[in-house]
């Protein structure tokens, strides 16, 4: 297992639509692994393998809250099917939008069809910060950040931010 750099906006790449997963093989199963040891070492609770440049429909995920207690998600080709009319807002964070935050409102609860990792077919009923995140992460597979949610004017200055910290970055 190994932990993967995170691609970060302006990146082409992240607004690129990820493709199906075929079947889930132990070459998917150590993406998995690996997308997971990522997110853990970035201090995150989701990540799609597009954030590590792999545009497969794959997301990860743990909510919990305990380190001692990990309960990762995995999720190949999920396909939400039913989306409440109601919203919750959460202040929603991006390991690919580094040190950026925005209140995000989104469905509070939603049902999600996805293969796990072992290929096998699942249902689950979210709702919450778990909704909130798979929504989230979802939307990296079409090519969505969440600063796409808000004004032009707060993405434009993020966006602005980010690229001036990339440009300032020294490459070794």
């Amino acid at each position: 297992m190994a932990v993967k750099p995170i691609l970060t906006e302006p990146n082409k790449l992240l607004r690129q639509v990820s493709k199906p997963v075929d079947k889930v093989t132990k070459d998917e199963q150590k993406l998995m692994d690996d997308m997971l040891d990522t997110m853990y070492a970035a201090n995150g609770i989701g990540l799609a393998a597009i954030q590590i440049g792999i545009p497969k429909r794959i997301i990860v995920m743990d909510i919990s809250k305990d380190p001692e207690k990990k309960e990762p998600r995995y999720f190949v080709n999920p396909v939400i099917k039913n989306k409440d009319p109601e919203k919750a807002t959460y202040e929603e964070g991006c390991l690919s939008v580094p040190n950026q935050f925005a209140e995000i409102d989104r469905p509070s609860q939603c049902d999600v069809e996805y293969l796990d990792y072992n290929g096998e077919r699942q249902t689950l009923h979210a709702s919450g910060l778990l909704a909130t995140c798979i929504q989230h992460e979802m939307d990296h597979l079409e090519g969505v950040l969440f600063i796409d949610y808000l004004s032009k004017l707060k993405k434009s200055m993020i966006i602005k931010k980010l690229s001036k910290l990339k440009s300032n970055q020294i490459v070794i």
